[in-house]
């Protein structure tokens, strides 16, 4: 095993995170966190991921090497030794864990489950001394510390010391006044094929892609702000892209409003817990 040592001898810049998920909300984490100066992160995440917003999502870094999110940039590492290269060179490693085996040999000060399965998938109180969950599916003081409200509304954000989140809807949030519009969804399972990319202008009527022969169809005007990547097995209903039918390019580059705020809530628990 490769012995991680922090140097650093301010106590919170030194602090350990790792973060289970490399998708869009905890990437949002990930880059705040990043940038109020606590740069000792790990991300987990599956060998496929199911990013749509994928110009946001540190996981694509699994697929190319590396990805870069509003100046900040992950790597891959290929095993656990190459978690301290990339703290040397300001990087954020990326490696790929699914059941979040590492944690252990990570010996993590925070552990954040940013995975947003709306269920528990392993994480526990005892994997690190603060253990935050992000959305629904975890309760605070039982299977962790924390949990931070992820439903658009006048909660978002919010750090819970006792209890849960609030429940799946199943509804997406509003944009420009369209909800369940604006996502496209697998008509079947099989493998997502397309020629689109993200950024594209697309009309309601014209095919995103699709899946088993079957064709997902947009269902309002807009630009593709996110779409899952060519050749990822999916199942029947699973979200494949998003519409924004405000039509600013700049949005599909960009943090979104919602993981900001979730990532604020983050920044918030580790700060009142070690910033005393």
């Amino acid at each position: 095993m490769t012995e991680i040592k922090t140097k650093d001898a301010n106590p919170i810049r030194g602090l350990r995170v790792v973060l289970r998920g490399a998708g869009e909300m905890a990437s949002g984490v990930a880059w705040r966190l990043y940038r109020a100066n606590i740069r000792r992160l790990v991300m987990l995440e599956v060998p496929d991921p199911l990013a749509v917003r994928r110009n946001v999502s540190f996981c694509e870094a699994l697929h190319q090497g590396w990805q870069t999110v509003e100046g900040v940039q992950a790597v891959k590492a290929a095993d656990i030794g190459g978690v301290p290269r990339a703290w040397d060179t300001g990087q954020i490693p990326v490696l790929v864990d699914p059941e979040a085996r590492l944690v252990p040999r990570l010996a993590p000060d925070v552990l954040v489950d940013a995975t947003l399965a709306k269920r528990n998938l392993g994480t526990r109180l005892s994997d690190a001394p603060l253990v935050i969950g992000l959305g629904p599916g975890f309760s605070a003081g039982r299977d962790v510390h924390r949990v931070i409200e992820t439903n658009r509304g006048h909660n978002l954000g919010r750090v819970i010391a006792a209890g849960a989140a609030e429940a799946d809807t199943g509804v997406p949030g509003s944009v420009a006044g369209f909800g369940v519009e604006r996502v496209l969804r697998s008509p079947a399972a099989g493998v997502f094929s397309t020629r689109r990319c993200i950024g594209e202008r697309v009309r309601s009527g014209e095919v995103a892609g699709s899946v088993a022969g079957a064709a997902v169809t947009v269902r309002l005007d807009g630009i593709l702000r996110g779409l899952i990547r060519p050749g990822t097995p999916v199942t029947a209903g699973l979200k494949l892209g998003d519409v924004d039918p405000r039509g600013d390019e700049s949005y599909c580059l960009t943090i979104s409003d919602k993981a900001r705020a979730v990532a604020g809530g983050v920044l918030e628990a580790i700060l009142g817990v070690f910033n005393v």
